[in-house]
C-alpha cells in the first residue's frame, strides 16, 4: 500500500467514484472486473483508504463514461 498520507480530498474522490459507479448501475465487482482491478482495490479507493493513481482514475473514468476531471470533486 502507498505510504502517502490519505487526505480529505482522497475521501471526497472516493465518494464521487462511488456515486458515479452507483449511478452507472455497477457493483464494485463489476467495476473491478472491467478495469482489471480487484474488488478490494475499488473498495479501498471508494472509502478513501487508498490513493488512486492516474492510471486507475483513467480506467474508472472510461468505465463510468466520464472524463477524469469529472471524478475529481474539488
Amino acid at each position: 500500500m502507498n505510504d502517502r498520507k490519505i487526505t480529505n480530498q482522497d475521501r471526497a474522490l472516493g465518494r464521487r467514484i462511488h456515486k458515479l459507479r452507483k449511478h452507472a448501475g455497477l457493483s464494485q465487482e463489476q467495476l473491478a472486473s472491467r478495469t482489471h482491478l480487484t474488488q478490494t482495490h475499488v473498495s479501498l479507493v471508494e472509502t478513501g483508504k487508498r490513493k488512486a493513481s492516474m492510471t486507475t482514475l483513467k480506467k474508472f473514468a472510461s468505465m463510468l463514461g466520464v472524463k477524469v476531471k469529472d471524478l475529481i470533486p474539488f
